[in-house]
């Protein structure tokens, strides 16, 4: 805390150096001054929080100074000094604000006791001016959000008030709810990304401010942020008559200050804000991306039909099944030419085959009765940086989806089909005693008599009947080393009922009768 002594005798401003007791109220630094003019220049530069000043000086007295600190507005404590009981310096005294007067001599508990009040107030009303500034700020910060808020919610819901149309009449002086109006939608995600290092409340805080700035100046309308979206910006005329000339102007500042390009979406005029904002977004998501224009309104865009994934599920699937990425490239690239001849690549037109894989997937993931906890890759990235749309970035990341998915249900196929003949094979391991026909396989297992075939020599290198044949072989040749057990004994234990038929079988496979095996190996 500052003090500033303000007396053309010497002695006094001594006197008071060492009569007050400064160190008790937290003063640590005393300026010295022998007149007013003085004293209005340290008071300038250094702002200190307590005066004490005499009335008689040279060029300004302590009228003159008094005058000076009232027009001034400074929150500092001024203690007059006098040496005289004068009503004309009472009287100017207590109109300029001065805190206190007191008379020299100076008694030294009076001095401290009136020093102590000064400083007591001064802190108190520092702290008043602090909460103040405070509860200034809040409502400041609180402001933009409480109006970001009531607009998004007019443009969800038409429920103006009276008691809300006052207020915006109070704030931004029209009537809303008479007022012809237009909104215009700006997508700020690539701004984010680009320009704030995916601050988005930095970049909202930002580009409101530069948008605000434009439209406050004829009160136009105003710039907000939609609470119910995450990268909307919105702007909201009620003056009809610069529309195009400050979204060009808004346009090229955001800009020069991101080099980023981006959409402007244009509705029509309505009365009713939740009107006005659906005739924008209908523009937002139906215009052309392939034309890159800055900004679209409602007379530009023109209807037309959507290109739709599950008209090509058939293809598609069959494509898939083969488990050739060749011919899901190649199916894929007849629905890409076919959506760049037909239709309009919007940004509608984008979220429907999105939404339209995400089903398809599912239902073929249903179909391999495949669960899978680890989320499947999302190719959005179909921007470039300066933020404009890249027809072969989408075609990259769509094909970078399909690739996933083609692999993974290659994967549970070749599992699935691995599992199918690893249970055939332990069936035949199972069963090799009895007679097996391939139909019973076929029908215990739900598959062709032909895929098992082909599948089955593919795995194991061998035919169904060769395979049960070498089973049996193995645990003949292991029962033969039992001489206790007749050769028709081993013939039935291994699923032969003729012992002749037995005995010509195993010398094809092992290149001996069941006796010359035996006699060999006993």
């Amino acid at each position: 805390m500052k003090a500033i002594i303000i007396d053309d005798e010497k002695h006094v401003r001594e006197g008071l150096l060492l009569l007050a007791e400064w160190d008790k109220h937290g003063i640590d630094t005393i300026l010295e001054a022998e007149d007013g003019e003085e004293a209005i220049e340290l008071i300038t530069k250094h702002r200190p929080e307590i005066i004490f000043t005499d009335m008689r000086m040279p060029k300004r007295d302590g009228i003159t100074l008094l005058k000076w600190l009232h027009a001034s507005n400074l929150k500092s404590k001024t203690i007059v000094v006098s040496g005289y009981d004068d009503f004309e310096y009472m009287r100017n005294a207590i109109f300029y604000k001065s805190f206190d007067y007191i008379l020299k001599p100076i008694e030294p508990d009076v001095l401290n006791e009136t020093l102590d009040k000064a400083v007591k107030e001064w802190n108190e009303q520092a702290q008043s001016r602090k909460s103040q500034a405070e509860e200034h700020r809040v409502m400041n910060e609180a402001k933009p959000l409480y109006w970001n808020r009531i607009f998004s919610s007019l443009c969800t819901e038409e429920s103006l008030t009276r008691e809300m149309v006052k207020k915006v009449e109070n704030e931004f002086g029209i009537d809303i709810a008479k007022s012809q109006k237009r909104i215009a939608l700006i997508p700020i995600k690539p701004i984010v990304m680009k320009s704030f290092k995916g601050d988005r409340d930095l970049a909202f805080f930002t580009l409101i401010n530069i948008c605000n700035e434009l439209l406050g100046k004829q009160n136009d309308g105003v710039c907000f942020r939609n609470s119910h979206k995450d990268e909307e910006l919105v702007i909201l005329f009620w003056n009809d008559k610069h529309v195009l000339y400050l979204l060009e102007e808004i346009y090229t500042i955001i800009y020069q200050y991101s080099k980023v390009f981006t959409v402007m979406a244009l509705g029509s005029k309505s009365k009713k804000v939740n009107e006005a904002y659906q005739s924008a977004l209908e523009v937002y998501l139906k215009h052309p991306l392939l034309e890159q224009r800055k900004i679209v309104t409602h007379e530009e865009v023109k209807p037309g039909s959507l290109l739709h994934l599950l008209d090509h599920s058939n293809d598609l699937k069959w494509a898939i099944r083969s488990g050739s990425v060749d011919q899901v490239k190649s199916q894929l690239e007849k629905i890409f030419i076919q959506l760049e001849r037909k239709h309009i690549v919007s940004l509608e037109q984008l979220q429907v085959w999105e939404d339209q894989f995400e089903q398809l997937r599912n239902n073929w993931l249903k179909e391999y009765e495949i669960r899978r906890s680890e989320p499947f890759y999302r190719g959005v990235d179909y921007w470039n940086e300066d933020g404009t749309f890249s027809l072969r970035k989408f075609k990259e990341e769509k094909g970078k989806e399909f690739d996933e998915l083609i692999q993974t249900l290659s994967q549970a196929k070749y599992l699935r089909e691995k599992n199918n003949m690893q249970q055939i094979e332990e069936y035949l391991q199972q069963h090799y005693q009895h007679d097996i026909h391939l139909q019973e396989i076929a029908d215990r297992f739900y598959l062709s008599r032909e895929y098992i075939s082909r599948k089955f020599k593919q795995d194991y290198g061998a035919t169904i009947t060769d395979y049960v044949t070498s089973i049996r072989m193995d645990k003949a040749r292991k029962l033969l080393e039992n001489p206790y057990l007749k050769i028709y004994e081993v013939a039935y234990g291994v699923g032969y009922g003729n012992e002749k038929y037995f005995s010509k079988v195993f010398k094809k496979n092992v290149g001996m009768t069941p006796n010359e095996y035996r006699q060999a190996n006993t």
